[in-house]
């Protein structure tokens, strides 16, 4: 993927009618939670150190889901407010943040959400902000800053097979859904991730940002990997037979060749800017 053709999806799917944004993931919304990779720790403690996040600080956090980079800051005792727009993320988030009571969960969009100026140390996002219309969400995120206030985008790529069983795989993608028989390896994940920050630039509301990526390592059951497919947009715009017959095939695959297990490894990157 190129850095134009990032560009046009990450506007397409922050065109999307809000209502159908806010409902885009409840039918995954188990899966997300149970099979979507947390954040790795040591770059979440490269976060915590850079941004010099402390127990006085305070948060906001947009598109938390089911709370998954939640978890990771709730342990530092900072005051943390999470807008969330999805009603089944947002059950799923309140229950996963029951140990914290310094976490505040609301079920509403970025985009509604009654803008408090200036309010926070941080604004959070993982995974998250390319949902929002840029010209909304970047003047937003700096208007809740106070003025020393920074910017904190958290990126899980895609999890990835490596290469060579990826060709295996591509054979049963041509045959039920040859759209999706698409391969990242990690320079072109870098290359995204890269895109991603120069847009945090562009906007006009940020500067002197600092970027770091880790590279993670990870074992899935054909089980486990069949349900974090269905939490990537591409698999959820399948028709249901399509997406049947695809898991099918892939499952026997794995199963009968892989012995059941799928090796799989993901870029994980943080981008903190200074809001300007």
């Amino acid at each position: 993927m190129n850095d134009q053709d990032l560009r046009q999806q990450i506007k397409g799917y922050a065109q999307r009618p809000m209502e159908q944004r806010k409902r885009w993931y409840s039918s995954a919304a188990e899966a997300y939670d149970q099979v979507r990779p947390h954040y790795p720790i040591s770059l979440i403690n490269r976060v915590v150190d850079i941004a010099q996040i402390s127990s006085h600080s305070s948060i906001l956090e947009i598109g938390c889901g089911p709370a998954t980079a939640t978890v990771s800051f709730a342990p530092l005792g900072c005051s943390i407010t999470c807008l969330e727009p999805n009603s089944e993320f947002t059950r799923l988030a309140q229950q996963n943040c029951q140990p914290y009571p310094n976490i505040t969960i609301k079920n509403v969009s970025f985009e509604e959400w009654p803008l408090s100026r200036g309010c926070f140390d941080y604004v959070l996002a993982a995974t998250s902000f390319h949902w929002i219309p840029a010209e909304v969400g970047y003047a937003k995120a700096a208007s809740a800053l106070n003025d020393n206030g920074k910017l904190i985008l958290l990126w899980n790529k895609e999890l990835q097979p490596n290469h060579r069983v990826y060709q295996q795989l591509a054979n049963i993608y041509q045959h039920h859904a040859p759209e999706l028989a698409r391969y990242e390896d990690l320079s072109t994940q870098q290359i995204v991730l890269d895109s991603l920050g120069n847009l945090v630039l562009e906007s006009g509301h940020f500067q002197e940002m600092v970027s770091e990526r880790v590279t993670t390592q990870v074992t899935y059951s054909s089980s486990e990997y069949l349900a974090l497919l269905t939490t990537y947009s591409p698999y959820l715009q399948l028709s249901a037979s399509t997406r049947q017959a695809l898991f099918k095939d892939l499952k026997i695959f794995i199963n009968e060749t892989l012995g059941g297990k799928l090796e799989l490894a993901y870029t994980s990157a943080f981008h903190i800017a200074q809001k300007k």
